[in-house]
Order: C-alpha cells, then sequence, then structure tokens
C-alpha cells in the first residue's frame, strides 16, 4: 500500500469515530448503572480518538519524510535524465558532424567528413523525431532555472530542425557565399596540424572529399526536378570558384597549406611521405572531383538557375521566407513589420549622418557621399594597409577591454590574410573561430581582393565587429564557460544573438575613446545604415519581389559604400535569406536591455557586470536573454537593498 494511502485511511478513521456529545445523551441514562455505561463507552470512544490521534501524528512523523525522500529521489532521476538526453544528443552531434567536432577540441573524428547521402538525411530526421518526443517527456518541475533553459534551448533546436526539413534546403548546397565546394576547401585552415596523426587524419578526410561533393551533386539534381534552384547568376560564380580551386597548382591549393609549415616535433621521414601522400591525394582525387564539380554546375546545374533573386518564387517560397525570419531573428516579427522599421530607422541614421557631413562642409548627405566615392584617398593603397589597419584596430581595442569586462577569454585572435578561393565573393573581412580547447586561436580574415575598390571608412568598426569585443570574445568566451553543456557553447546558429552583439560591439568602440577621425566615426554609422539598409533590402527582395537592381540602387541612395562592397552584400543576401536581419535585430534588443538596466539601477550600474550578464550563458535566442537580463536586474536590485539595509 502506498504511504500516501494510508495517510488518507487514518483520516477518515479519525473522522467517522468522533465522540459524541454528552448533551445530546438520552434520558434513560440517568440512573447510575446508566451513567456507569455512559461513562465507560464514552471512555472507549476518547481511548480510541486519542489512539488515533496518536497513529496519526505517527504517520505524520515517518510518512511525511518518506514522501519528501520519495520526490526528491525522482527529482534527481529527472535531472539525471535531462543531463543523460543532452550527452547523448551532444555525442550524437559529434559523430555525425565531424566538423563539428574537430572545432571543439575533439579529435575522435578527425579522420571522417559528415555522411551527405539520403538515408543520412533520413536517419537525422527520425533521430530529431525521437530525441524531441524523449525532451518533452522529461518534466522539470522543481528543476533548476539554468536546467530549464538546457530543455528549452534543446528543444527549440530540435523543433526548428523538423520545422526546416520540408523546405529542403539540402537539394540547394551550393552558394557563392558558403557553399559547400568552399566549406571543404577551408578544411586545412579549421583543422589540427600538431603531430604525424593529425596529418594522417587530416589525409583519410581528403580520400572522403569526392564522396561528399558526389553526394551534394545528387542532392542539387534532386534540386532539379523540385524546383529548389538558386540563382542562374550566383551558380555560375559557383562554378568559376569550384574550376579555380581545381585548377590551383600544388604549391598554391588551399588542401596543401598544411604542408607549408611542419611542427618541429615530426621527423625528415614522415614529413617526405606525409608531403607525398596530402599532393597525391590532392592531384588525383581532389582537383578532379572540384573540376568534375564545376563541370556539372556549369553545363548541368547553372543553366536551369532561378531568374528572380528572391525566394518568394521558390515552392513554398513565403512559408520558406516566414521561416527563416523567425529563426534568424528568433522572434515573431513579420517582414512587413521588419522592412517598416528599416525603413523608419534609415531616416534616423540620415539625422546622425547628416551632422557629420554639414560638419565637413557639406549640405547634404548625397553630395557628402559621392565626394567620398570620388576620394581616391579613403581607399585603400594595398593589401597590405588593410591587413595591418585591421591589426591596429585589434590591439588597441585589447588595452580597453578590462574596463568594459570582467571576464575575459584566454584565447587569443590573429589576424590574417583571406582565403584567396573565396575573397571576391566576400565581405570586407569575417571572422573564423579559435579551437574549443584553445589550441588554436581565433582569426580576422581579412579579404585583400581588389584593394583599390575599397574604402577605408568602416575598417575600424568592422575590426571591432569581427574580432573584440565582438565575435571572438562573445564565442571564446562562451567555449570557455563552466557548468553549460557544451552544446549551448558550441551553437553558432543564433544569429541575432552572435551577430547581434558583435554589431553592438562597435559601438563599444566610440566608448572606449575610438573613432577620433571623423570620416572614421562617418564609417561607423556607415556601418548603422548597411545594418538598417539589410533590413529594408533583404525583405524587399525575398517578400516583396525586389529587383537586384532596386536593392543596389537603394544602397547608393543612402549609403557611400563601394560598388565592391555593395555587389557582394546583395548576393550574399539573395544567397542567405534573412540572415542579414538578425544583426540589427539583436543590437536593438541588447541596447534596449541596457537602457532597462540602466535606468532601473541607477548609479549602481556596472557596464562591466552588465556584459558579463550578457555573455555568461552562450548565446540565446532574443527572447530568453530578455528573461535573463531582466533576472540579472532583479538580482542586482536586491543586492543592493541588502546593502543598504545594513548600512
Amino acid at each position: 500500500m502506498a504511504a500516501g494511502t494510508s495517510f488518507r485511511g487514518l483520516c477518515l478513521d479519525a473522522a467517522d469515530r468522533l465522540p459524541v456529545s454528552e448533551s445530546a445523551t438520552p434520558a434513560r441514562f440517568s440512573d447510575i448503572f446508566g451513567r456507569r455505561i455512559l461513562s465507560d463507552v464514552t471512555g472507549v470512544f476518547r481511548l480510541r480518538t486519542s489512539l488515533t490521534i496518536i497513529f496519526l501524528f505517527l504517520a505524520l512523523t515517518v510518512v511525511v519524510p518518506l514522501v519528501a525522500q520519495a520526490t526528491e529521489r525522482t527529482l534527481e532521476a529527472r535531472r539525471a535524465e535531462l543531463n543523460r538526453l543532452l550527452a547523448v544528443e551532444w555525442e550524437y552531434a559529434l559523430r555525425t558532424q565531424p566538423e563539428l567536432a574537430t572545432q571543439a577540441g575533439d579529435d575522435r573524428y578527425n579522420d571522417r567528413l559528415s555522411d551527405l547521402s539520403d538515408k543520412a538525411i533520413a536517419d537525422d530526421l527520425e533521430h530529431t523525431r525521437q530525441s524531441l518526443a524523449r525532451f518533452e517527456a522529461v518534466d522539470v518541475a522543481g528543476f533548476s532555472e539554468q536546467e530549464k533553459v538546457n530543455r528549452a534551448l534543446m528543444l527549440r533546436n530540435l523543433q526548428e530542425a523538423l520545422d526546416a526539413a520540408p523546405f529542403k534546403d539540402w537539394e540547394m548546397p551550393a552558394t557563392q557565399f558558403g557553399g559547400i565546394h568552399l566549406q571543404y576547401a577551408s578544411l586545412a585552415f579549421d583543422s589540427p596540424f600538431r603531430n604525424v596523426k593529425d596529418y594522417e587524419d587530416y589525409v583519410s578526410r581528403l580520400h572522403q572529399i569526392p564522396r561528399v561533393l558526389e553526394q551534394a551533386m545528387a542532392h542539387m539534381r534532386d534540386g532539379l526536378r523540385d524546383h529548389l534552384m538558386p540563382p542562374k547568376y550566383l551558380l555560375e560564380k559557383v562554378s568559376t570558384q569550384a574550376q579555380g580551386i581545381a585548377d590551383d597548382s600544388l604549391d598554391r591549393s588551399p588542401f596543401t597549406e598544411p604542408l607549408r609549415k611542419f611542427p618541429g616535433s615530426i621527423s625528415e621521414a614522415d614529413r617526405k611521405r606525409l608531403r607525398e601522400e596530402i599532393e597525391g591525394a590532392v592531384k588525383k582525387e581532389v582537383a578532379p572531383a572540384y573540376a568534375k564539380f564545376a563541370m556539372f554546375v556549369r553545363d548541368s546545374y547553372a543553366p536551369h538557375g532561378r531568374l528572380d533573386p528572391g525566394v518568394w518564387v521558390l515552392p513554398d517560397g513565403e512559408a520558406r521566407y516566414r521561416f527563416a525570419v523567425r529563426h534568424q531573428t528568433t522572434t515573431d516579427f513579420t517582414a512587413e513589420q521588419i522592412h517598416q522599421l528599416g525603413l523608419k530607422s534609415v531616416t534616423e541614421i540620415d539625422t546622425q549622418m547628416l551632422a557629420i557631413a554639414k560638419a565637413q562642409g557639406f549640405s547634404d548627405l548625397k553630395s557628402f557621399n559621392e565626394h567620398i566615392r570620388q576620394d581616391r584617398k579613403l581607399y585603400a593603397k594595398s593589401g597590405e594597409q588593410l591587413f595591418d589597419l585591421y591589426t591596429h584596430y585589434r590591439d588597441q581595442m585589447y588595452a580597453k577591454l578590462p574596463e568594459l569586462f570582467g571576464r575575459l577569454p584566454k584565447n587569443k585572435v590573429d589576424v590574417v590574410p583571406m582565403e584567396s578561393f573565396r575573397s571576391a565573393s566576400s565581405p570586407p573581412a569575417d571572422y573564423s573561430l579559435g579551437a574549443g580547447d584553445g589550441s588554436r586561436p581565433g582569426r580576422i580574415n581579412v579579404n585583400e581582393y581588389a584593394p583599390e575598390k575599397r574604402l577605408l571608412l568602416n575598417v575600424e568598426a568592422i575590426a571591432y565587429h569581427e574580432g573584440v569585443p565582438g565575435h571572438h570574445l562573445q564565442f571564446s568566451i562562451a567555449q570557455e564557460l563552466t557548468g553549460l553543456p557544451p552544446f549551448r557553447k558550441y551553437n553558432l546558429d543564433l544569429n541575432a544573438y552572435t551577430e547581434g552583439w558583435a554589431f553592438y560591439s562597435e559601438r563599444l568602440g566610440k566608448e572606449a575613446g575610438f573613432y577620433q577621425d571623423p570620416y572614421s566615426e562617418y564609417g561607423r554609422l556607415q556601418n548603422e545604415m548597411w545594418r538598417a539598409v539589410r533590413w529594408v533590402v533583404d525583405t524587399g527582395v525575398h517578400s516583396q519581389h525586389w529587383t537586384r537592381q532596386q536593392m543596389i540602387d537603394y544602397f547608393h541612395e543612402h549609403t557611400a559604400m563601394d560598388d565592391e562592397n555593395i555587389n557582394t552584400e546583395v548576393d550574399r543576401y539573395i544567397a542567405w535569406p534573412a540572415q542579414a536581419l538578425s544583426y540589427k535585430m539583436g543590437q536593438m534588443k541588447i541596447l534596449e536591455l541596457r537602457a532597462r538596466a540602466q535606468e532601473e539601477l541607477g548609479t549602481k550600474f556596472d557596464i562591466r557586470a552588465f556584459h558579463d550578464a550578457v555573455l555568461d550563458q552562450g548565446p540565446l535566442p532574443l527572447d530568453l536573454l530578455e528573461t535573463k537580463i531582466n533576472d540579472w536586474i532583479a538580482a542586482q536590485k536586491t543586492i543592493t537593498q541588502k546593502i543598504e539595509t545594513r548600512k
């Protein structure tokens, strides 16, 4: 019998055996004998009642602790089950995405590449459905807030993976901005090369590149059948990129990069053997596979590419973009709402930029922007100049970080030239994560392609965005956090948070005393305008049927950006719908939360503590970030009140 049932039985017995009232005693018991009988009966009732109370007391002292212990055991079992499921899901991710394992510093799968086959995709979707059901079954009553967030984030990840599946994005794996041919060409730059085993693992991966490219082409053929096609003009860029990689000589190929500098611990004999194996794999397997891929794209695939740039033209195009907007912004804003926010923001930033233009002697933005476009002194003279500027801005910001943050990452960030095979279609600079174990630094990749066409105005803001206090600081802190499950440290798919933070970081340069040159400050505002324009043109092309030329014209109307950057940007938005919306959405939320904290905490507001609070849980959807900061504000107020009470 359950303890609860026994307790309920004792309560019912006590209620049924309550003693009768003496005032209700019948008159026939008025004689002595009767009074004695009544006395005896009453005594018996009182005795039984006393025994019942004693039993009830014993039950309370014995049963309640047992119930509490059982509840505690149940709580611990549920918590253990959640942690077990999280560990299982992380191991599954590492096993099925070996490239992610390498990024995380887990070397167990460094000799493998992902399986991109139809069966692997189907198996992954089935695993996702089963995992979702398992996590949904975990009752989080009594869990800590951290544990609840762990489950909520995992549920969100799993559900969004299932929500995305009907759109079959895997049937469009080739883009000029981040296609599969570019991802694997970067393999050498994202892998460790510390010893012979690392090199042998890399050789194993080179042997598998023909397989993954064949699997990609199979999906692209399915995309042809399903009318899921990228724009034709972008696919022509893809073919050119892939052919260029195939045609690279061995001494210039991105795949032979590890041969240019061996660790001192590797013997000459091993170096000779590894060189022969890597060069042989690149020449006989990798390069021919890339040439085949390029020919397929050029002759069989690109000719069927879509002619309209927006995804609205694809099957389920409106639903596809609606999902992309929700996924990228982690909000319920519609495309139309974001478009209107963009128009409003453009007007507001115009006012700030006009003030600088007038200070430089110009009456309006159009004339000042035209002056910037025509003044060759404002353009880079060489790739080396760009490289040196990014290095300078990185170094000067490092010295200011202790004023803005309580927690700083151990891993550092290097400034390196961007890989030549992707630079023509890439932004002015971007960031590559360091290894999770700190064995490889993060990288600011500086685009040195056509430097004479690149304005210098926004280099400073981009340096802070990509390096510190932007992407490198945020991602490195996340990787070094303790007490979080790994999937939260390496969640790279929450752009509203990660890009929002990096965009917010550009303003921190001003708070640190930088942007002293008026043109550099104008460049910072240009970056603000750049992200506001993104809201307008991304929603314009994908939901309002804008043309590519309309996007370009809007950029020219509201920015002084160079043509090289504008063309790269609009092509990126076309290839990656809604991702460009995430930057300003995340920045807007962080600024809103900071203003709230400053208002509620007053003179007790500490910018270092606020930044640490934003960063100390890894990437979060914006709604959970808001909850987290609201809780932090409340906690800070409580601490302040306690201090004041003690005075």
